[in-house]
């Protein structure tokens, strides 16, 4: 019998001509596997099309409420930003679909493991990372990076393809690279190549619109949270999903999550792109709106130090790590009181607060007010400036002495 190999398959140009050229060059027998994180429509006539070029069979997993809750929520949970811009959407998906073709695979009883990611991008590494962590055994086929691999542009995968029977319609034409899942959508390619260049939004856009073609009128959003995770929006009670669901079509209708970045790469190239995440970038602010209240303050600057290593390590594919899990763990101990409403409103891209609520708000208005109350005794401030500051004045008379301060 033959061996098998498992296929990340998409269905686009670079993974359906890997089929006739895994089949050719190492005469496996190819085994197609799409996991399904939110593409929508693009999932359309994938098995038809993976059997006709050569595969024996395709698995498509739906694993959309397991990356929001399992993934994307733990992100959120964190403030998690590559880079203060970017809100992994791409990041945080690979892990789970490395995970899933190691299962595919131990079900297969295959002896390989292939995707299509290039050579010169994050992918490659976040796929490997999460297959070397889960299935060290199992061999891994990157075509771009192999010398069997001769392909190197559209028209030659077109080419091939046709040269092996296989006539589908692939178009030659240059287009933006784009990766989608339920979390956002990623834009490469075409002007974007060129940071002088102002991007193309008309052509681009997907999930939503620019700001100035965003409606006139702003529309308010109430949020609740229980223990860090959203659970309904305008009263009406949701999975996550549906909730990521609804704030892409609010976040898309207002003109919000728009970003246009330059990023480094793990790979240490610099890459531009755009990046439309309007229900992301709305989570993300509703859930950071209401820890304001709650989280005291050395706890909250710790967060801030944790997220920004949760997006460093989500971003560089190392999410089966102690690291990721220990990070987790402190990211998930901060969340217990994480529970209340937030108000905003949405207008031309902007996300403007209108009031936030909790039972375990650390706001206290007697204390923050300019009216004396019992709880704060502003004399006893001057004790606190004099031992607060105590280092600095005994430096400045230091150099005072020696006739350095002037």
């Amino acid at each position: 019998m033959k061996e098998k190999v498992v296929l990340a398959y998409s269905g686009g140009l670079d993974t359906t001509a890997i089929i006739p050229w895994l089949k050719e060059n190492f005469d496996y027998e190819v085994i197609c596997v799409c996991i399904d994180c939110g593409q929508g429509e693009e999932l359309d006539g994938l098995e038809e099309r993976a059997k006709f070029c050569g595969a024996e069979k395709l698995y498509i997993l739906d694993v959309i409420d397991e990356f929001c809750d399992e993934y994307i929520v733990p992100c959120v949970q964190a403030h998690a930003v590559y880079e203060n811009k970017y809100l992994l959407g791409t990041s945080m998906a690979r892990p789970l679909i490395a995970k899933k073709l190691v299962e595919i695979a131990r079900k297969e009883g295959a002896a390989a493991i292939c995707h299509g990611a290039t050579g010169k991008g994050n992918d490659q590494i976040r796929f490997e990372l999460g297959i070397k962590a889960l299935a060290p055994d199992l061999k891994i086929i990157a075509p771009w990076r192999n010398d069997k691999w001769k392909m190197d542009s559209r028209e030659s995968e077109i080419a091939y393809c046709k040269a092996h029977g296989i006539d589908l319609p692939f178009s030659a034409d240059s287009s933006y690279s784009r990766d989608r899942n339920l979390w956002h959508i990623s834009h490469e390619g075409l002007e974007l190549e060129d940071p002088g260049s102002e991007p193309n939004y008309g052509h681009l856009l997907v999930l939503g619109t620019t700001p100035e073609k965003a409606p006139n009128e702003g529309e308010y959003v109430a949020m609740a949270f229980e223990k860090g995770i959203p659970v309904s929006i305008n009263g009406k009670k949701m999975k996550v999903s549906d909730i990521i669901r609804e704030l892409n079509a609010l976040g898309g209708k207002h003109g919000i999550g728009i970003v246009d970045i330059v990023e480094n790469r793990v790979v240490g190239m610099k890459s531009r792109g755009v990046y439309e995440t309007p229900g992301g970038t709305i989570l993300y602010e509703a859930h950071q709106q209401l820890e304001e209240l709650i989280l005291d303050r050395d706890t909250y600057a710790a967060k801030i130090d944790m997220g920004n290593k949760l997006s460093q390590i989500v971003y560089e594919g190392k999410w089966f790590s102690p690291l990721r899990e220990a990070v987790q763990a402190f990211i998930t101990s901060t969340q217990q009181y994480v529970t209340g409403e937030v108000k905003f409103k949405l207008y031309k891209g902007n996300i403007i607060k209108a009031g936030t609520t909790s039972p375990y708000s650390l706001y206290n208005e007697t204390i923050a007010s300019f009216t004396t109350g019992d709880l704060y005794d502003h004399h006893d401030a001057e004790g606190f400036i004099n031992l607060f500051g105590l280092s600095t004045k005994v430096r400045a008379l230091k150099m005072q002495e020696n006739g350095n301060l002037e």
